[in-house]
């Protein structure tokens, strides 16, 4: 658990908490969408760009080994963090929505009309839209695996809907509009029992927890760096080895080929199969320093402060007569979606935002999850290790304030 100096001393590793919103310090709370980052990254940047810019793997030239020594030894920082065999299992994206669409478009070679493939109630739509358009290619069928009041998925229903023509399960780790923090290792066996394949969106996971990815048995795992402290634009892919040779290739280019001619093309070896094209060189090497920096605060550290630090403004929060947070699971972490009884979530945001409190407003890209509450979105407060309790108590105090301007 971080304590209090701890938290002071991160805060100061993060220029952006130090401005100021409509005359009012910055209180950043829209952290499941993008991270703050904290200086050690940015300079890893400014580094590259000022010392060592070039393309990586193709040139003799100093700049060029360099960079692509710095690029994969990134690599090997999140093969290390995520408990992974070997570095050519992870894969290099733009993001957890282009590593879902990399399997996506690699399984409409191998799936036929009549195979199912499940889907959880609680998804980000960039874990609903690709499988869609899979099943349109394929003639797949895409089932659903409800949840309940709480949040929590229906395991007895997940159970039932898994058979032998299930060939591939998909779900996040932790719901980014909920909080739900899911059974992954038991999910994954279940799945496994039937010989399904498993992907898990980590997006909301990695951030706040130790993920070892061998003791999970997940076949495909997804993270974005701008969540993790790092940069957008970057992210990975994790599969195992003998998901992604068995794969076909998601585009075609540069990188990704061992010998082209007009008649034939050949692909070149893991990872580089799936990196077609000049890769975001800065971004590979900012997410590892990136990783490298919340490990050196400790990400069971972390996980710890957030869970207290959300459980504790679930509680001031609900004092609040007419709010209600969705998204009770016993299991959950670092977000919290509410509304007040009468009062639109927009309304409350915009207000916040006058008050210097970031939250988002909407759907959260989790449209679904909506419509299972009857309800046309929620304000959302989702924290970091660099929040604090004193911006708990005024998130509170704003959304309070908030409330008696508008009723």
């Amino acid at each position: 658990m971080l304590k209090k100096e701890e938290v002071e001393n991160i805060r100061a590793d993060f220029p952006i908490l130090s401005e100021q919103v409509k005359g009012q310090p910055l209180l950043y709370l829209d952290n499941a969408a993008t991270s703050q980052t904290p200086t050690a990254v940015i300079d890893t940047i400014v580094d590259y760009y000022s010392r060592y810019n070039a393309n990586i793997h193709r040139g003799v030239h100093h700049l060029s080994q360099t960079a692509t020594d710095a690029f994969e030894e990134a690599r090997a920082t999140l093969q290390e963090h995520f408990g992974v065999d070997k570095p050519h299992q992870i894969i290099f994206t733009s993001g957890t929505t282009h590593s879902i669409n990399i399997v996506a478009s690699g399984m409409s070679a191998l799936l036929k009309s009549g195979d199912e493939i499940l889907v959880s109630a609680m998804e980000h739509h960039s874990n609903i839209v690709p499988w869609q358009m899979l099943c349109e290619k394929t003639g797949a069928v895409l089932k659903v695996i409800p949840m309940n009041e709480a949040g929590e998925l229906d395991l007895k229903a997940y159970s039932a809907l898994l058979n032998e023509r299930t060939k591939m399960v998909f779900f996040n780790h932790i719901s980014n509009a909920l909080g739900t923090v899911n059974p992954v290792a038991q999910m994954v066996e279940m799945a496994h029992r039937v010989g399904a394949a498993v992907l898990v969106d980590g997006a909301q996971a990695a951030p706040h927890l130790v993920v070892n990815l061998k003791e999970l048995g997940v076949d495909f795992y997804t993270a974005s760096a701008h969540k993790m402290c790092g940069p957008t634009g970057i992210g990975m892919l994790y599969g195992k080895e003998e998901w992604l040779l068995k794969l076909p290739p998601y585009q075609g280019g540069g990188e990704m080929i061992a010998e082209v001619t007009f008649d034939k093309t050949t692909y070149a070896d893991l990872p580089h199969k799936f990196e077609a094209g000049t890769p975001n060189v800065c971004g590979g090497i900012a997410f590892g320093a990136a990783v490298k920096y919340m490990n050196s605060i400790g990400l069971d550290k972390i996980g710890a402060y957030e869970e207290e630090l959300t459980r504790y403004a679930s509680e001031k929060l609900l004092e609040i007569p007419g709010l209600k947070i969705y998204g009770t699971a016993e299991n959950k972490t670092s977000v919290i979606s509410f509304n007040v009884e009468g009062l639109h979530p927009y309304d409350i945001g915009s207000l916040l935002d006058q008050m210097g409190i970031a939250v988002r407003t909407g759907h959260h890209c989790a449209q679904p999850i909506m419509d299972f509450y009857r309800i046309p979105g929620t304000v959302r407060a989702s924290f970091s290790f660099y929040n604090t309790y004193e911006e708990a108590d005024r998130l509170v105090a704003g959304v309070q304030r908030a409330v008696n301007m508008l009723q």
